[in-house]
């Protein structure tokens, strides 16, 4: 029997890669669904063991070392490492996909959902994505696995073969590819140019060798080529991908492709330029980046307003995810060692309450046949238990406690307040006004409110399903209990200049 703490170092970051690929294999050959579902679960599991007793551990014990896969020009290299920030996406995306794989075998079986077995594949590749990105080692790196994450989740947003899903994932596509192509890979060019490197170095690679001007134009084309990050007007194709089936809806907005976005910008802000750098350059010339925190609470703001107008339940957390990943934007621009704790610790605490979110709107879709917000009056008395998470997800995106999105409003604040920004006080407070006007009322009508006349009789949803979105209303409660260790790993790089 293999000891799974025997691996050395080196070991741990290639099987943590390798084992999502093996899923990726198995789900794509496997005909038969119930060894296919074990499998893929079974699979997912592993990857999260091995993450936490392997990785995790290594690297809280100063193991983390940087493997060169290949070394294609001189300051250019495929290689891999961890850091604080990515250790919190590894742990936070290997432990839901176990929830999510969980969730999946109810979802697509209780909708007789086609083409299973593609579904589960590049589902899985998706986490080989993310693993890769969270590990990755420089800017060069980063990269190839961001442009990766967008082509195989192509497939799970055009899952059902329809001419609105086809047209959804045009958009989705054409915003993404064309944000990185445009934008995105031009400023790392340029950036290797100036730097003559991409690695991630603590204090900014760029420190010391731009100027106010040059820092602000590639501050605006990072910014605004991750399109993942969904800040205005990039954030078309987020809206779009909710064609696709709920399992793919909770892997977009709580697993991979929009953590992915944020995540990125976190390591430019940090590793790239450096809040040091960055603060001198804003002192100089507001056009440095001054501008950056106006921008991210404007989507901010626009998003939640634009949700409100939202009956689709999907849509309404879907502009929802827009302004909540803009937290993460605005924390970063702050500069504040506070503020970009708060910033990695929403990775997570937005993580698990938008994905028992959209597992709550599948589980209504599955049980009832309703994905409208004006049908759901009553529904908390035929569906108590996965209106009761719904209702602690929708408490954690207001931020009130006892759910994690409490610590993150009240940690951003701190951080605002460190740099004297009203500013991004004020979004926040009006953001929280507006998040609790679009989710309240779901919550009032579920409970509160009869039910409509010719309702067809119907529980819950099938039982993988509610366990799913149980565990992870839980995990949105645990987190506002138990937060240090994320809080921890977010105030490290924090702390850099």
């Amino acid at each position: 029997m293999i000891n799974i703490l025997s691996f050395s170092p080196e070991h741990s970051i290639y099987i943590a890669m390798i084992l999502p690929l093996l899923g990726a294999l198995l789900a794509a050959k496997i005909s038969k669904p119930n060894v296919r579902d074990s499998l893929v679960v079974g699979i997912s599991a592993l990857l999260f063991l091995h993450i936490v007793t392997n990785v995790f551990w290594q690297f809280i014990n100063g193991q983390s070392p940087k493997i060169i896969f290949a070394e294609l020009f001189p300051g250019i290299s495929i290689s891999f490492n961890i850091e604080p920030f990515g250790m919190i996406f590894l742990l936070v995306a290997s432990g839901l996909w176990v929830v999510t794989s969980l969730y999946s075998i109810g979802y697509m079986r209780g909708n007789n959902e086609s083409h299973q077995n593609r579904f589960y594949s590049f589902f899985a590749l998706a986490i080989f994505g993310v693993m890769g990105l969270s590990m990755a080692g420089n800017l060069f790196t980063l990269f190839l696995f961001y442009e990766f994450i967008t082509l195989c989740t192509f497939p799970l947003v055009t899952h059902s073969g329809t001419k609105e899903a086809m047209h959804s994932g045009r958009i989705y596509l054409g915003i993404l590819l064309g944000t990185s192509i445009c934008l995105f890979l031009p400023a790392i060019i340029w950036t290797y140019f100036e730097a003559g490197t991409l690695e991630f170095i603590a204090g900014g690679i760029l420190a010391g060798r731009v100027g106010p001007v040059t820092t602000g134009i590639l501050l605006f084309l990072f910014m605004f080529g991750v399109g993942k990050a969904a800040l205005m007007p990039f954030h078309g194709w987020l809206p779009a991908a909710m064609v696709a089936p709920t399992p793919v809806s909770a892997l977009l907005h709580a697993v991979a492709v929009v953590k992915a976005g944020v995540f990125t910008v976190l390591k430019i802000i940090v590793y790239i330029f450096g809040t040091e750098h960055l603060s001198t350059m804003i002192g100089q010339n507001w056009w440095a980046g001054a501008w950056l925190p106006y921008c991210a609470g404007f989507t901010i703001i626009t998003a939640s307003f634009i949700a409100l107008r939202q009956d689709n339940l999907k849509k309404r957390l879907a502009f929802s995810t827009i302004s909540q990943l803009s937290y993460i934007v605005l924390a970063a621009s702050l500069l504040a060692p506070k503020a970009i704790m708060a910033g990695a610790f929403h990775i997570a605490a937005h993580a698990v309450s938008k994905i028992t979110l959209f597992f709550a709107a599948g589980s209504i879709y599955t049980a009832s046949g309703k994905k409208y917000v004006s049908e759901l009056d009553g529904i908390g008395r035929r569906m108590p238990y996965t209106m009761v998470a719904f209702s602690i997800g929708a408490i954690s995106m207001i931020g009130l406690p006892p759910a994690v999105g409490f610590l993150t409003k009240f940690h951003l604040i701190g951080g605002a307040l460190s740099v004297g920004n009203y500013v991004a006080i004020g979004v926040l407070v009006l953001s929280t006004v507006l998040n609790a006007a679009y989710f309240l009322p779901i919550i009032y009508a579920a409970f509160f409110k009869g039910e409509g006349k010719g309702e067809k009789p119907h529980g819950e949803a099938p039982i993988s399903i509610v366990i799913a979105l149980c565990i992870t209303a839980l995990l949105t409660l645990g987190l506002f209990f138990f937060p240090d260790i994320m809080l921890i790993l977010g105030a490290v790089p924090a702390e850099l200049k």
